[in-house]
């Protein structure tokens, strides 16, 4: 069975990431109280840091030693992490969203301005630490910043859009998500002193895994349980994000009567129904397929890598995010075909 997370493989990763998360807390602390704590807030709840384990992860790549990295890794992994959090931010706010992480979001806590604030207190903070790292991971930072409004600006366009197309679903999340998965690795491998082949293999390693990380995301919103979520199943059916699944549900033989139920003012029992025709369709199946063929592509990146523990933990966290998704499919499946007996 993989483990909980893959990039645990690496012996190192439990001490860079305490030193991320000091560091974090660090960089966000200021004599102005009131932003220092509500900068802070999101850091606080905890986080899965996918983004700084992929810059630490590849920066290690180079590390035959096993010894922990460099202090300017660090700093890169800070800084997208920190460009994350600050998209969570503005992301609460466009969402009118109460909880984060199992908290109250900022923007429910301290109000919409303060929020919008904190998130662009933020990205400066961000930008900072890529400014120390040189022109060239400034230069990055700031257009991953530019593909992440471009990506959000593209799935505002399309809300409640039931003739949402492919190709407009691909070219969001690929600057919501897939550019700063990119941009975690593309740092970690500058940053570690990998060879420029390297470098971009790192790079599309995190483009491709980006987008299969989204798409399963977005299987999880339509087949997982509110309590697997934390948050109602189907949140972004009710708020007009059709997504991957949803477009294939859309486009088959129950189409007609999925797009009936998805309105402006999507009620529980509506929100329920959109759900299970979804489910009966062929669009979770076809979506996952996406992913996996997204996953394979991101492992297939890695071949030309040196072979050692952090490239084999990169391998294995795009297995282990299919394994994710597959798991929980098939537990829905068995959950529908429950009732069905019934």
């Amino acid at each position: 069975m993989a483990p909980a997370s893959p990039l645990s493989l690496l012996p190192t990763m439990p001490v860079d990431l305490e030193r991320v998360e000091a560091s974090l807390l660090r960089v966000v602390d200021t004599d102005a109280e009131l932003l220092a704590e509500v900068a802070s807030h999101l850091i606080r709840a905890g986080g899965k840091r996918v983004r700084p384990g992929f810059a630490i992860a590849t920066a290690a790549v180079a590390n035959d030693t096993l010894q922990p990295v460099d202090d300017d890794v660090i700093k890169g992994a800070v800084a997208v992490e920190l460009v994350h959090l600050g998209s969570l931010y503005h992301d609460d706010v466009m969402d009118d969203a109460t909880t984060r992480r199992n908290v109250s979001s900022v923007n429910a806590r301290w109000g919409n301005l303060r929020a919008i604030l904190a998130g662009d207190f933020l990205l400066a903070r961000a930008s900072q630490l890529a400014a120390a790292l040189g022109t060239e991971v400034a230069g990055l930072l700031a257009d991953t910043i530019a593909r992440l409004c471009e990506g959000q600006i593209r799935e505002q366009d399309d809300l409640y859009n039931v003739d949402r197309t492919e190709e407009s679903y691909e070219l969001s999340i690929v600057g919501k998500t897939a550019s700063l998965l990119a941009s975690s690795c593309r740092i970690g491998g500058i940053v570690g002193g990998l060879e420029r082949t390297d470098v971009d293999a790192v790079t599309e390693f995190g483009h491709s895994y980006g987008i299969a990380f989204q798409i399963v995301d977005d299987i999880l919103d339509v087949t997982a349980t509110d309590a697997q979520l934390g948050k109602p199943a189907g949140n972004d059916l009710v708020e007009g994000v059709y997504t991957l699944p949803v477009i294939r549900a859309l486009r088959s033989p129950v189409g007609p009567e999925l797009a009936s139920h998805l309105t402006r003012d999507l009620g529980p029992d509506s929100r329920s129904a959109a759900l299970e025709l979804i489910r009966s369709s062929n669009g979770v199946d076809e979506a996952l397929d996406v992913a996996r063929s997204r996953a394979d592509k991101a492992a297939s990146a890695l071949t030309a890598l040196p072979a050692n523990v952090a490239s084999d933990a990169l391998r294995a966290a795009a297995d282990h995010l299919i394994g994710r998704v597959e798991a929980r499919v098939a537990e829905t499946a068995r959950r529908s075909d429950g009732r069905t007996q019934h």
